[in-house]
């Protein structure tokens, strides 16, 4: 790829995504990067493993020292993405990928996506990039469509760890996590155009409900369904129906296949270009440097009407 290895990258956040945004640069051979991070011992820690220039500063005295940056990455937790995005724009940064969610409302964004100019901000659905889910795209268009689609996104609420957000976020965790499955499921079969969202039970830090059922149809008239029980037991998984076969994303990161008048499922193949780093974030970094698979990215918009199926199957 003409000159991928010469862009300068700038990541904002020293924390888990942070990390993993550093692996993948490293992987397709980018080396200069600078991190931006409020904690010393975390911006060293990375800076140390990959090499990179380390800006020990809060966030507004940082990006305010960053050159024009081929991208910036902003990683930082929920709370500050829009502030961070705001500042790098500010300061002359004009194609920047922030961490998904983008924000836990909806109007958040739309309101960023008013008032940027030239820049280009995408939100990183890492997830969208997934090789399976790729493959599974080109399977459905060969079988000549979906026909129908079922998702699940019960949360395991014992493993979630309480002491990392503020409340604000826990309230909201349907867009700060379960989004990664609804987003899945609405790029596969078109956003709802009707839907019907129901809602049982509660839960001490997310008022509005512990089980979520519902259904509807997509723009592209294609039936879907949903469920999930956080006070119970389940798991993230999506399946697909065509004329010919069934398919399931369950965990996200597989395929299988059952066939029609079959009852047996089966793994199907796929490749994978970076196997060793979090799936989708190498092929995302690609598209936001180059025009390859860039129809993946998820602008301002399509990320806001995602926040915005989250609000009516949440009841936020």
């Amino acid at each position: 790829m003409m000159n991928i290895k010469n862009k300068s990258i700038a990541i904002i956040g020293s924390g888990f995504m942070a990390n993993h945004y550093s692996l993948a640069l490293t992987k397709i051979g980018i080396h200069d990067v600078e991190i931006v991070g409020r904690s010393k011992k975390s911006v060293g820690l990375i800076s140390k493993k990959y090499n990179f220039k380390a800006i020990h500063q809060d966030y507004i005295n940082g990006i305010k020292l960053l050159s024009e940056k081929d991208l910036v990455i902003v990683t930082t937790p929920i709370q500050d993405i829009i502030l961070a995005t705001k500042l790098a724009m500010k300061y002359g940064q004009k194609n920047i990928l922030i961490e998904k969610p983008g924000s836990l409302y909806s109007n958040e964004l739309l309101k960023l996506n008013k008032i940027k100019k030239s820049q280009k901000i995408f939100v990183g659905y890492n997830r969208l990039f997934y090789p399976n889910l790729q493959k599974l795209f080109q399977l459905v268009k060969k079988e000549g469509g979906i026909n129908s689609c079922n998702f699940t996104f019960t949360e395991w609420v014992d493993r979630i760890d309480f002491k990392k957000y503020p409340k604000s976020v826990y309230s909201r965790w349907g867009i700060a996590n379960s989004l990664h499955v609804i987003s899945m499921a609405f790029r596969l079969i078109g956003m709802p155009k009707k839907i019907t969202c129901l809602r049982s039970g509660k839960l001490s830090w997310h008022k509005t409900g512990s089980v979520f059922v519902g259904c509807g149809i997509s723009k592209h008239n294609i039936p879907f369904s949903y469920n999930a029980d956080w006070s119970s037991s389940g798991r993230w998984g999506i399946e697909v129906t065509t004329k010919k076969n069934a398919y399931r994303l369950i965990p996200l990161e597989k395929l299988y296949k059952c066939s029609k008048n079959s009852t047996s499922w089966s793994s199907v193949t796929f490749s994978r270009k970076y196997p060793n780093v979090k799936e989708g974030i190498s092929e995302q970094i690609l598209a936001m440097l180059t025009t390859k698979n860039s129809s993946n990215l998820v602008s301002l918009n399509e990320a806001a009407k995602f926040n915005q199926v989250a609000e009516k199957i949440f009841g936020y």
